[in-house]
C-alpha cells in the first residue's frame, strides 16, 4: 500500500477563518469610530455585512446529558483449541471483522497452547446507548455478532452481562437488554430536520477508551453505499470501538447510529457514516417484538437507468429503476411488470434512482396491497402489486434459461443484424409473449454490444412480437438518431443503444 502523506493546510485554514471573522466582526462594530472624518464623510464606503457564523459551540452540556447513557460493549467468542492464536488485541480483531480481513494466524509467544474445549476469548469491543430506562440497549449488529457472552459497562462503571434480543445484519443494527431499571436514556432526534454543516457530535469507545467525545458536521444526507440504508456522512472522527456508539445533534438528541468510516489505513480519514436513527428505530422496534425483521419484496431484479438510454426512450430525466428481470410466480409478475419496465413511483412517492425502490418496498409490511408506476413503451401506467416477505438472505433469481432455437431470418442491414422468430417453447422459457432472436450481430450492432441469442423486445419503444413486427419498428425509427432496443439476455434485460454509421 502506497503511503501518504497530509500536510496541515486545515490549521491554517482555520487560523485565517478566525482572524478574517474577528476582522469582520471588529469593522463592523467600530468602523465608524475608527475611519477619519475626511473618509467618514464620504459615501463610498461599505460596511461588510456581520459574518453568517460567529464562534464554536460549547459541547460540555451535551456530554453531561447524554454520556450516562452511552454505554461501552465488550464481546467474547467460544474458540476451539487450535495449534496457534492470533496473538492481536480487541480492538485490532474488532477492525479486521469490520472490514472484512483475514485474521493473521500469529502464534502467541510465551503462552502454552490450550488443551481441552474451547475457551472464551476478547473477540470485540464496541460502544451502545440506552434506549429506554428498562435496560433496552441499541447498536450495531456487527458488534455483537459470533459472540457467545455481551458485557455492557455503563458510565457508572457497573459491569452487566447482556441478552442480545436481536441482530439485523442488513441494517447492522442490534438491541441487547440488561437486567436494569431506572437507567439514563436517550432522546431521539427528527433525521429530516438535520442539515448538511450542523455539527454533531460522538460518543464511545474508540480503541476501548470508553466515554471518549469527538464532533463535526454533517457532511452529506441520504448517501449511498448500501441497498436498505440512505447513510448520514460527517467528518466526525470515528475509529474502531466507536461502533454503535450515538451520533448527537445540538439539542442532545440522537440522529443516528455511528457504522462504518472510510479508510484506506484502517483508522480515521475524514470520512465516517452513520445509520439514520429513524432507520434504526424502526428495526429495533420490530427486534424488540419479534426479534427478527420483516421486509417487503415484490420479486424484481433492478438496473440505473442511464442518460442516454432515458433520452432515447422519452422518459426525460433521468429517474426510477430499471426492471431487468422478473420472478416467475412473484408479485411483480402476478402485477403485470415486465422486463424493459421503468417503475418511477412506488405508492405515489417518486423514484428518484435505483436504491429508493428496495429501501421503500422493503420498508412495506408484507401483505400490503400496493400501486407501481411503470413506464412502458413511451406511457406511464399504475399496476396494483402485493407485496410478499424477504426470505432471510434470499438472493431473487429469475428461472428462465434463456436457451435460443432457430428460426426463420431476416436482414436488418443498417444495424448489422439478422434476427430470427421464436418458437413457441422458447417463449414459454423465456417467460415472454413475443420478440426476436438475434441470429448474427455485425457491425454497428456488435459494436453495440449485441449478440447471437439476444432476444430483442422493443425497438424505438415499440413492442415486438415478431420478425415483422422488428422490420416495421425499425422502418419508423428516426435513422438521424441512436436506435434504442430492449434486449433480453439469459436472465437479464436491458436497453442497447446502436448508432448506425457510427453516429
Amino acid at each position: 500500500m502506497p503511503s501518504m502523506q497530509f500536510k496541515p493546510i486545515h490549521t491554517v485554514v482555520l487560523a485565517l477563518g478566525i482572524a478574517a471573522g474577528a476582522t469582520a466582526v471588529g469593522w463592523s462594530d467600530a468602523a465608524r469610530h475608527v475611519l477619519p472624518a475626511a473618509h467618514a464623510q464620504t459615501q463610498s464606503v461599505t460596511v461588510p455585512s456581520a459574518p453568517l457564523v460567529t464562534g464554536l459551540p460549547d459541547f460540555t452540556q451535551l456530554v453531561d446529558a447524554v454520556g450516562p447513557a452511552v454505554v461501552n460493549i465488550r464481546t467474547t467468542e467460544k474458540i476451539s483449541n487450535q495449534p496457534s492464536m492470533s496473538g492481536m488485541d480487541e480492538d485490532m480483531l474488532e477492525f479486521f471483522r469490520r472490514f472484512g480481513v483475514p485474521v493473521p494466524n500469529i502464534p502467541r509467544q510465551g503462552s502454552p497452547q490450550p488443551e481441552g474445549e474451547g475457551e472464551e476469548r476478547p473477540s470485540g469491543v464496541g460502544s451502545g446507548f440506552i434506549l429506554s430506562s428498562d435496560g433496552y440497549v441499541m447498536t450495531n449488529a456487527h458488534v455483537v455478532e459470533g459472540a457467545s457472552d455481551v458485557i455492557v459497562t455503563l458510565a457508572d462503571k457497573r459491569e452487566f452481562k447482556a441478552k442480545i434480543i436481536g441482530a439485523d445484519k442488513r441494517t447492522d443494527v442490534a438491541v441487547v437488554k440488561i437486567d436494569a431499571k431506572g437507567l439514563p436514556a436517550v432522546k431521539i432526534g427528527d433525521v429530516g430536520r438535520l442539515k448538511v454543516g450542523e455539527w454533531v457530535m460522538a460518543i464511545g469507545s474508540p480503541f476501548g477508551l470508553e466515554n471518549s467525545v469527538t464532533a463535526g458536521i454533517v457532511s452529506a444526507k441520504q448517501r449511498d453505499t448500501g441497498d436498505y440504508l440512505p447513510f448520514i456522512q460527517t467528518d466526525v472522527a470515528i475509529n474502531p470501538g466507536n461502533s454503535g456508539g450515538p451520533l448527537l445533534n445540538m439539542r442532545g438528541e440522537v440522529v443516528g447510529i455511528n457504522s462504518q468510516i472510510y479508510s484506506r489505513s484502517g483508522g480515521f480519514m475524514g470520512i465516517s457514516f452513520a445509520i439514520p436513527i429513524d432507520e434504526a428505530v424502526r428495526v429495533s422496534d420490530q427486534l424488540r417484538k419479534t426479534g427478527k425483521v420483516t421486509r417487503g419484496r415484490i420479486g424484481v431484479q433492478i438496473g440505473q437507468v442511464t442518460k442516454e438510454v432515458a433520452e432515447s426512450i422519452g422518459l426525460g430525466k433521468v429517474r426510477g429503476a430499471l426492471v431487468s428481470a422478473v420472478e416467475p410466480d412473484s408479485p411483480a409478475a402476478k402485477a403485470g411488470i415486465e422486463p424493459g419496465d421503468i417503475i418511477v413511483k412506488y405508492d405515489g412517492k417518486d423514484i428518484d434512482k435505483v436504491a429508493d425502490l428496495p429501501r421503500q418496498v422493503g420498508n412495506t409490511k408484507p401483505g400490503t396491497k400496493s400501486t407501481i408506476t411503470v413506464f412502458r413503451r413511451g406511457q406511464t401506467r399504475d399496476l396494483s402489486i402485493m407485496v410478499a416477505e424477504v426470505e432471510p438472505d434470499e438472493v431473487a433469481t429469475a428461472r428462465a434459461d434463456g436457451k435460443p432455437a432457430s428460426g426463420a431470418t431476416a436482414t436488418a442491414k443498417q444495424l448489422g443484424l439478422v434476427v430470427g422468430e421464436l418458437t413457441e417453447a422458447q417463449k414459454k422459457s423465456l417467460a415472454i409473449k413475443g420478440g426476436v432472436r438475434v441470429l448474427s450481430a455485425t457491425e454497428a450492432a456488435a459494436r453495440a454490444g449485441l449478440r447471437e441469442g439476444d432476444v430483442v423486445l422493443a425497438v424505438a419503444n415499440s413492442e415486438v412480437t415478431n420478425v415483422k413486427g422488428f422490420e416495421a419498428a425499425l422502418a419508423k425509427a428516426d435513422k438521424s438518431k441512436p436506435v434504442n432496443l430492449l434486449v433480453r439476455r439469459g436472465d437479464w434485460t436491458q436497453y442497447i443503444l446502436i448508432r448506425p454509421n457510427g453516429k
